[in-house]
């Protein structure tokens, strides 16, 4: 047996991942257990959880990227640039660009704290093959070309490679400063969210632009001739000197960026006009354009017919979907974990495979992440600690069956619920395991969740959650859509959408497609509403509010639930209704530690 903990850390959504003998057995991100939305710090309390899960002794760590090549970018992008180069690059010293030894230590010390040997072998590996290989070895692929496209690694900012076998083969590569991740991130800045964490606003907001606007004609083309020149195969050049990133600033010089939008950056937080709807669909539409041709060279290089794809600009679903109906592949899996959490896992596999030599699984192979549901379980007694400790009410259920009856009536008649259910799910997606439920014949559901629950911009599409075997009376076409990351056109009714509360403005649905076998819970109590109300859907979204992370625990989702407008909680068989809880505690919000 050979045990492998993938780590990746230092920089943004820290995450850490157990792999046996090849086997994905858990992971984790660190911001679910510190309650800090994307923790960059030693994955510690995850790391934590990954040895409650082993089997025996842990024989390596893999980090899921190379400090050394790392540092060497930086040092040479700030020192490169003139004035200030130097000082830029002390300032990315005090920031986290650590020396590669500093790094090392690091990681021993968070060795040594979990209780593990600091004299365990580290293994690094490379940024962009850490994506590949978390995108290649879970998928259910014999040989695939594999994508991956984010901000920046070591130098990589987007690589082609071919999976075959127990194999990943680097095939081409795009360096920094040309990159696709941070573009998209340099009109999120001037949109007014946050980089690194606001992009899929970006992509929501998107769908409110005018694909018709001359407007958003006029931007497209400006970025196209004055951001990026994009060739044939998807390589592409950026004109830096719209951009300040390489240098150590902000992202952007937003005042050049000013001038060639007519337009001013947009203030966070104010809704603004239609035209940064109309600029976030211009290069929502460059993006698309960009992955579809890099997709296309992937496929020419490899003569494949599936492709993997990971890295950030992968949770860019509406780009999957182009990707899978334009590319010319027959099969596209994308990893759920596609951001840098997910390079823990693909570190960890990379090891096993190629570091050491394992074989993978011939097929046929199954999902290697599980459905994504890899994180902690609820424990035994965690809800009667919760009516010990808050003098929490809840009725408890013998029958599953009885359960889903009474939730799926109550979501009937517009109650919103809180479902928490087994291990919670690794990755930025809600499955089913700790989301928040809704009814998607509700037209007024999606304003409601936004304003009173979520707490977040009106714009934000909310997704469906449907079974499998019913995806085509909704969606044309019924793609299959495990792990949310693909979209398709909602089938409409007489009267429109048949889940409005769940279809975006533009018709289309960042669709879940549930199946018995990979969640049964979830399954049968969207069964149960079907039964009770002929739809085979819900509205699903994360169990969190805007600017925490998802719910973990128990006690993470009783908090969260006394703090919003949900009517309902369920922790496995336990129900709780908001109207039994004590009003003091309510009153008190519960605040998160």
């Amino acid at each position: 047996m050979t045990a492998i903990v993938g780590i990746s850390a230092f920089y943004h959504d820290s995450a850490a991942a157990l792999v046996v003998d090849g086997e994905i057995v858990a992971a984790a991100q660190e911001e679910r257990f510190t309650r800090r939305k994307h923790d960059p710090a030693f994955p510690q309390q995850a790391l934590a959880y990954l040895l409650g899960q082993a089997p025996g002794e842990v024989d390596a760590v893999a980090y899921y990227e190379s400090p050394w090549l790392k540092r060497q970018r930086v040092r040479r992008s700030l020192l490169g640039t003139a004035p200030g180069g130097a000082e830029a690059f002390r300032l990315a010293l005090r920031g986290g660009i650590a020396r590669p030894d500093h790094t090392e230590r690091r990681i021993r010390v968070g060795l040594r704290t979990a209780g593990l040997s600091g004299d365990l072998p580290v293994l690094w590996s490379r940024h962009h093959l850490s994506h590949a290989a978390s995108a290649y070895y879970p998928s259910p692929f014999e040989r695939a070309a594999v994508l991956t496209v984010d901000g920046v690694g070591e130098w990589a900012t987007t690589g082609i490679f071919l999976g075959e076998g127990a194999r990943v083969t680097a095939l081409a590569e795009q360096v920094f400063p040309h990159s696709l991740g941070l573009l998209y991130s340099a009109v999120t800045h001037f949109c007014g969210f946050k980089v690194d964490s606001g992009e899929y606003k970006l992509m929501g907001l998107a769908a409110y632009g005018d694909p018709g606007s001359p407007q958003t004609r006029a931007l497209r083309e400006l970025i196209r001739e004055r951001l990026v020149d994009v060739r044939e195969d998807g390589s592409f050049v950026l004109d830096m000197r719209y951009f300040t990133f390489h240098r150590g600033g902000t992202i952007i010089d937003v005042r050049r960026w000013e001038r060639l939008f007519g337009m001013a950056r947009r203030r966070p937080e104010s809704w603004g006009a239609q035209r940064y709807a109309n600029l976030a669909l211009a290069v929502q539409q460059v993006t698309e354009e960009v992955m579809v041709r890099l997709a296309r060279h992937a496929r020419e290089l490899t003569g494949a017919d599936a492709l993997c794809l990971a890295g950030g600009v992968a949770l860019n679903c509406v780009a999957n979907s182009r990707v899978l109906h334009e590319a010319g592949f027959d099969r596209v899996w994308v990893q759920p974990a596609a951001g840098d959490a997910g390079g823990a896992v693909g570190a960890a596999l990379a090891a096993h495979h190629l570091a050491l030599g394992s074989p993978r699984p011939t097929a046929p192979l199954p999902d290697g992440m599980k459905a994504a549901h890899l994180g902690p379980d609820i424990p035994d007694g965690a809800v009667a600690d919760l009516v010990r400790r808050y003098g929490a009410h809840c009725t408890s259920y013998d029958d599953f069956d009885k359960l889903a009856e009474e939730v799926a009536g109550e979501l009937a008649e517009g109650k919103v619920v809180g479902w928490v259910q087994g291990r919670m799910e690794f990755g930025p997606r809600a499955l089913g395991n700790r989301s928040i439920l809704a009814d998607p014949r509700n037209a007024t559901a999606k304003s409601w969740l936004n304003a009173k629950i979520k707490a977040r911009e009106d714009f934000r599409p909310f997704a469906p959650s449907l079974l499998a075997e019913e995806a085509d009376a909704y969606l044309e076409p019924p793609v299959p859509s495990r792990y949310m990351l693909l979209t398709a056109r909602v089938r409409p009714g007489d009267d429109g959408s048949p889940i409005p509360a769940a279809t975006h403005v533009d018709g289309t649905a960042r669709h879940h497609t549930v199946e018995a076998a990979d969640n049964p819970r979830f399954w049968g109590l969207i069964d149960a509403f079907r039964t009770r109300t002929g739809c085979a859907a819900l509205v699903n979204t994360s169990f969190n509010v805007r600017g925490e992370p998802v719910v973990a625990t128990a006690d993470d989702a009783y908090r969260c639930f006394l703090r919003t407008g949900m009517d309902l909680l369920v922790i496995g068989d336990h129900l709780f209704r908001q109207a039994d809880q004590s009003a003091e505690l309510a009153h008190n919000s519960l605040p998160l530690d």
